[in-house]
């Protein structure tokens, strides 16, 4: 078995973000050599998760919309008690997910027709990373 590990940085400008990062997980999983296998991408982070869905703008307002519905930024979060003001972006997290695993077959990542992987950013403006792990033969 092979391995390669890499570790992606993001500093995004805004609170919340979504970075595609399809093409460069692409080019990891080619520059690996493994040519089946998994390829773990999973954000280093408690603010920030992978996403994997459709890359289209009406998807992404309707992601925020409903993230938003369910972990309304500004509530009183007991979380806020500690000095922070971020409870809801833990939340929106939780709900996103911080990893995903996807396949690698014939050395390419064997995404459905439409699917991305986007990294997704609830707290940002600051430094953060994700860890890319390819394991296969």
């Amino acid at each position: 078995m092979n391995s390669l590990t890499e570790y992606l940085w993001f500093t995004t400008k805004t609170r919340r973000d979504l970075v595609n990062i399809t093409d460069t997980l692409e080019q990891l999983v080619a520059r690996s050599g493994i040519q089946e296998g998994l390829c773990l991408v999973s954000a280093m982070h408690i603010t920030a998760g992978i996403w994997v869905n459709d890359d289209e703008e009406g998807l992404w307002q309707d992601l925020w919309a409903m993230l938003e519905r369910l972990a309304p930024a500004g509530e009183d979060y007991r979380h806020h008690r500690t000095g922070e003001d971020n409870g809801d972006a833990h939340l929106k997290r939780t709900l996103v997910h911080h990893q995903a695993v996807l396949p690698v077959t014939r050395g390419k990542l064997d995404l459905g027709p439409w699917e991305q992987v986007f990294y997704a950013e609830f707290d940002g403006r600051r430094k953060k990373r994700v860890v890319v792990k390819i394991l296969g033969a």
